[in-house]
């Protein structure tokens, strides 16, 4: 298996590309959940999210004989459902704030139960967590979660933020949320979460 969802999600793309069409199956389970964080973000509700989400899939398919390097589809994946949600959240014209049942991730099946049921109830842990931070910090926290090289420039337009102030502001939001998570019992290693 490649070493990180962005290799995984290369490799998958490749497959499809070349005929493979469950392919693309299996790249709908491992990226719609970042994307649903991604878009989750821009603080819309849950319908117009799965929306955005299926937009994307959408304009992958329809465009991606643009996409000339297969590594580069999970960013570009990420940013058309940035700028689709950017859209939406627009023509929606209100943030609010996001559900709890909401955060709870759409992850794709491990091979065993038990690892399912233990990644579930670290990463409900975890998003309880964020949920708690200030609104800032969680919108700041799922944008840069799920992108291996978010784009600052965006990111401080999207989130009306100086750009110089982005790095500081994360650091001082995973701070924050390091201290829920040690409050909560966790220690640092991911089997506590």
């Amino acid at each position: 298996m490649p070493a990180t969802i962005w290799d995984h999600a290369a490799d998958l793309f490749t497959q499809w590309r070349e005929g493979r069409t469950r392919a693309m199956d299996d790249l709908v389970r491992l990226m719609t959940p970042v994307l649903w964080h991604v878009v989750r973000a821009y603080g819309l509700d849950a319908q117009l999210s799965e929306d955005v989400v299926q937009v994307t899939w959408l304009t992958l398919v329809r465009r991606h004989d643009t996409i000339h390097d297969a590594r580069a589809v999970a960013g570009w994946l990420t940013t058309c459902a940035r700028r689709e949600a950017w859209r939406a959240g627009r023509a929606q014209q209100r943030v609010r704030a996001t559900d709890d049942a909401d955060l709870e991730p759409q992850l794709s099946a491990d091979d065993s139960a038990e690892s399912r049921a233990q990644i579930a109830d670290r990463d409900r842990r975890l998003w309880s967590a964020v949920t708690g931070l200030d609104a800032r910090c969680g919108r700041l926290l799922r944008v840069i979660a799920f992108e291996e090289r978010p784009d600052y420039a965006h990111l401080a337009r999207d989130l009306n933020m100086p750009i110089g102030s982005i790095g500081p502001t994360r650091g001082r939001c995973l701070g924050k949320l390091r201290a829920a998570l040690e409050a909560a019992g966790w220690n640092g290693d991911d089997r506590d979460l």
